[in-house]
């Protein structure tokens, strides 16, 4: 028998220390919803579900460049459905210009209001902007071609959805000659002949008539290439968010506390401590 070291009441004293460590670990995990709280839960798990957290983040950040490139995409489209409109206007226009029932006095009339509608195409390749950004020209006050457009929609610096060239002003549909005679015969007086200096006459109109169907061609050109685009876009937007919401469940199985078990094992804890 010993008597100086109590070894039985030692040993219960560790193992009521063990329990009562148990007991808190438990609570932690029941209280957070988290079954790793901590690395030393489980190092390798804290590892694996961090990279699987970021991931989701990543994708996440995807989805919304996605939506965003919708969006700027829409508006482009929308933009270009109005040009489509003023280009018919005009072609209709140059048709009624381009026969005998028309008076020079009224292709006089028809020369300014083709000036007008050139001048509002202008004004919309000018205005259309997504955040800042001109979307059918190089700048507000640029004319030239708009560089591809690139979205990134997805986790990776690769992942991304490039539009083509847009110039979708009256240089980019090659309008000037059209432009330059119907703004020469817009100038003259209702009162002007055929003859006049910069009159506007049949033969211009014929001529604009081809400019106008070779614009209108250019101009659904470019409507299909942001129509395909936003359709990659979408279909990338609803990859990404299967994927999330997968990615998002794995990291669940590993990181969060089944209730269930957990609850059991903190109240067969409870009893032991008691």
């Amino acid at each position: 028998m010993r008597i100086n070291t109590n070894v039985s009441s030692l040993t219960a004293q560790e193992a009521s220390t063990n329990t009562n460590k148990n007991i808190s670990n438990s609570l932690e995990k029941l209280s957070s919803g988290l079954k790793i709280n901590k690395a030393s839960d489980d190092a390798s798990g804290l590892a694996i579900a961090d990279k699987l957290r970021t991931q989701v983040t990543s994708i996440n950040q995807g989805i919304s460049n996605g939506n965003s490139a919708i969006a700027l995409l829409q508006i482009a489209d929308k933009s270009m459905a109005e040009q489509s409109k003023i280009l018919d206007t005009v072609k209709s226009k140059l048709i009624q210009a381009n026969t005998d029932t028309t008076s020079q006095a009224g292709r006089t009339a028809i020369a300014k209001d083709v000036t007008k509608l050139l001048d509002q195409l202008n004004n919309i390749a000018k205005q259309t902007n997504y955040n800042g950004t001109t979307l059918l020209q190089a700048t507000a006050t640029n004319t030239a071609s708009k560089t591809a457009l690139s979205f990134q929609v997805g986790e990776s610096n690769l992942d991304l959805i490039k539009t083509k060239n847009i110039r979708a002003n009256v240089n980019g549909y090659s309008l000037v000659s059209l432009k330059g005679h119907v703004s020469n015969g817009a100038a003259l007086s209702a009162g002007a002949t055929a003859a006049a200096a910069g009159a506007f006459t049949r033969a211009f109109a014929s001529a604009g008539q081809k400019a106008v169907d070779r614009a209108i061609t250019l101009l659904n050109g470019y409507r299909g290439d942001i129509g395909s685009t936003q359709n990659q876009v979408e279909s990338a937007v609803r990859n990404l968010m299967t994927q999330s919401t997968n990615i998002k469940a794995a990291e669940s199985v590993i990181r969060d506390v089944d209730y269930a078990e957990e609850s059991a094992n903190f109240n067969k804890l409870n009893i032991i401590s008691q």
